[in-house]
């Protein structure tokens, strides 16, 4: 995403959700724990346009992405959501549906790593959402739910049918977005769903953990790997060994390799700039 913004000003207060930040960590969380943190048209809405603010700034150098309460995100509000696509028209249905997509090019497509942090059920965009980011910290109360076609709508929502082969493999793929049927932890963990598995109760730690990891690390070859995944999901080889050769010329100029060097032949930890 371009770090160039135009007049509008940077928001003050996000209405449906919680920022909090911690150095180069910025912490999203779900919060509407009365609702196991059920998305609304605000929360979608909110969610894109945080990511593309976040993206800008380059202050961020990892993001956790979190639900308050008894678990991750139930998806999409039954009644705010559901009841009201009912009454929508085609064009109005369209909208959403890309507002929807936008959240996921958001999470793939920002400068900076994402760990979702993933503890009781991920269903839904829920589980679109956690699938999105970078990596996936759960503890063995997670429980994953494809369930579009239980509601009567096709599994490849939200890129879902573009990102969960990739992960898992098509055979899985195809039975969770098709049957719709709950993953929990320990199966998630076994097809590759999970970057980690926590003791009970630790997903939000062992994300924080990560997180920081992360941003203490060198920002832009984070950065420009993270865009060399994406983006060359779909290449063929030549163009993807060119790509890389490119990147690696760009990065091999940077003020972080030479300082790997120094520290190298210093005997000393690198100091890590981002640049």
């Amino acid at each position: 995403m371009s770090p160039f913004s135009g007049s509008a000003p940077r928001t003050r207060e996000w209405r449906h959700l919680r920022l909090t930040r911690d150095g180069g960590v910025a912490t999203v969380t779900l919060a509407r724990p009365e609702k196991l943190n059920a998305l609304t048209f605000g929360a979608y809405a909110d969610l894109r346009d945080l990511l593309a603010e976040l993206s800008r700034e380059r202050s961020v150098r990892a993001l956790v992405l979190a639900g308050e309460g008894r678990g991750f995100c139930s998806g999409g509000d039954v009644d705010e959501i559901i009841g009201a696509t009912l009454a929508m028209d085609t064009a109005q249905l369209l909208d959403f549906n890309r507002m929807t997509g936008q959240v996921v090019r958001a999470i793939r497509e920002c400068p900076f790593p994402v760990v979702a942090a993933v503890h009781g059920v991920a269903a839904g965009a829920g589980a679109v959402l956690a699938l999105a980011a970078d990596f996936r910290i759960a503890d063995p109360s997670a429980r994953f739910v494809f369930l579009f076609t239980r509601v009567g709508l096709s599994g490849g929502d939200m890129g879902a049918a573009y990102l969960l082969p990739r992960v898992v493999g098509l055979g899985h793929a195809t039975r969770l977005l098709m049957l719709g049927e709950p993953v929990r932890a320990l199966e998630a963990e076994r097809i590759g769903l999970l970057s980690e598995l926590t003791d009970e109760g630790r997903a939000g730690s062992g994300a924080a953990e990560l997180a920081r990891r992360l941003a203490d690390g060198p920002a832009l070859a984070h950065a420009q790997t993270k865009a060399l995944l994406t983006a060359e999901l779909d290449m063929p080889l030549a163009a993807a060994v060119e790509l890389d050769a490119a990147s690696q010329a760009l990065l091999m100029k940077g003020a972080d390799y030479a300082e790997f060097h120094a520290a190298f032949t210093a005997k000393r930890p690198a100091t890590w700039q981002g640049r």
